[in-house]
C-alpha cells in the first residue's frame, strides 16, 4: 500500500468513525500542567476502578469456590 492508499484509508475510517483526534496521541500522558483539582479527580476515578476490579476478582473467586 502506497503512501497515498494509506492516508486515504486513514481518512476514510477517521471520517466514517467520527475521531476526532488521532488515537496514538491518546496514549502517553500528558506533557502539559494539569490543575490539582484534575488530578484529584483522576486519583478518585483509579480508585474506583481499582475497587471495582478487587470486586469482581473477589465475586469471581467466591462462585468458582461454591
Amino acid at each position: 500500500m502506497s503512501n497515498t492508499d494509506y492516508a486515504k484509508a486513514m481518512e476514510e475510517f477517521l471520517s466514517r468513525k467520527g475521531v476526532t483526534r488521532c488515537p496514538t496521541v491518546c496514549v502517553l500522558p500528558t506533557h502539559a500542567s494539569v490543575a490539582e483539582a484534575d488530578r484529584a479527580a483522576l486519583r478518585d476515578y483509579d480508585a474506583a476502578r481499582e475497587a471495582a476490579r478487587q470486586a469482581r476478582m473477589r465475586n469471581h473467586q467466591m462462585r468458582l469456590a461454591s
